[in-house]
């Protein structure tokens, strides 16, 4: 009898490989890196965003809070802390998928390690993914007890923003990983901060409604999917949620994350597969 032939790659371990079911391995890599490395994310991903909610929330509210009307209808601080709820979630998965996802292709090569073994391109697509919600799961789940113990949370129905935030981070994650695939320099990540992420943080809503906006750019903001997830977490933490605005927002992000994870997966073939 003939010995059996491996595939034309030539590696046992491709007889053993089963497409997307071997995720968590990925995950469980990052999972054990972010343990010798996290002390190096608190301050921006813990501290920052509770910097922002005092000094917008507690010293520029001093002064919106005494104007002539009471435009807002909420304390001012109560307004923006659901904004910060998503646009920190916005800056931690941006954060995650742009220099870790070049590096591990391009530069420390850990996706091609994955690879080497019975891992497919969708695993190790998957797996970091996973542990980029999970880091945003984590940053928002801190930044909403602390806005809680501070007494600016109106509602109970605050609790369903953090799966928001977490939708929210990875409507962005995805699409920033197929950028990040697809680059062969960090400088276009750059470009990414400076003109994609702090306009959005600026100009979605986090720190003013976007009808003050001029009106060519409203239509603009509506887009994007910081908007919709500072909407929907702002009707949560306020307690004015209503079921159809809340669903249609989290459609949007849901459609965002989807359309990304394509590319991202379709990229990572482009980049990983041989």
């Amino acid at each position: 009898m003939s010995a059996p032939t491996l595939p034309a790659h030539g590696t046992a371990a491709a007889v053993v490989h089963r497409p997307g079911r071997m995720w968590t391995r990925a995950l469980s890599y990052w999972l054990l890196n972010y343990r010798r490395t996290w002390r190096g994310s608190v301050v921006s991903s813990f501290l920052t965003p509770l910097l922002f909610l005092a000094a917008m929330g507690f010293g520029l509210a001093t002064l919106v809070d005494r104007g002539p009307d009471d435009a807002l209808g909420v304390p001012y601080v109560s307004f923006i802390a659901p904004g910060v709820l998503a646009a920190t979630a916005m800056q931690t998965a941006v954060g995650e998928s742009t220099f870790s996802v070049m590096g591990a292709i391009k530069w420390q090569r850990q996706y091609h390690a994955m690879l080497a073994g019975p891992m497919g391109v969708t695993d190790v697509l998957v797996g970091h993914l996973v542990y980029v919600a999970l880091r945003v799961l984590v940053t928002s789940a801190v930044f909403l007890l602390v806005a809680g113990a501070l007494g600016v949370l109106l509602s109970w129905w605050v609790v369903l923003a953090l799966p928001v935030a977490v939708l929210t981070g990875m409507a962005f994650a995805t699409p920033v990983f197929a950028f990040a695939a697809t680059t062969e320099s960090d400088a276009g990540f750059n470009v990414l901060f400076r003109f994609v992420v702090m306009p959005l943080f600026l100009f979605s809503g986090t720190f003013f409604p976007i009808s003050q906006l001029p009106g060519v750019l409203q239509p603009v903001a509506w887009f994007t999917p910081l908007w919709h997830g500072v909407s929907a977490s702002r009707a949560l933490s306020l307690g004015t949620a209503e079921v159809l605005p809340v669903l249609g927002h989290v459609l949007v992000l849901a459609v965002w994350t989807a359309g990304g994870f394509l590319l991202a997966r379709r990229a990572f073939r482009s980049r990983l597969e041989v």
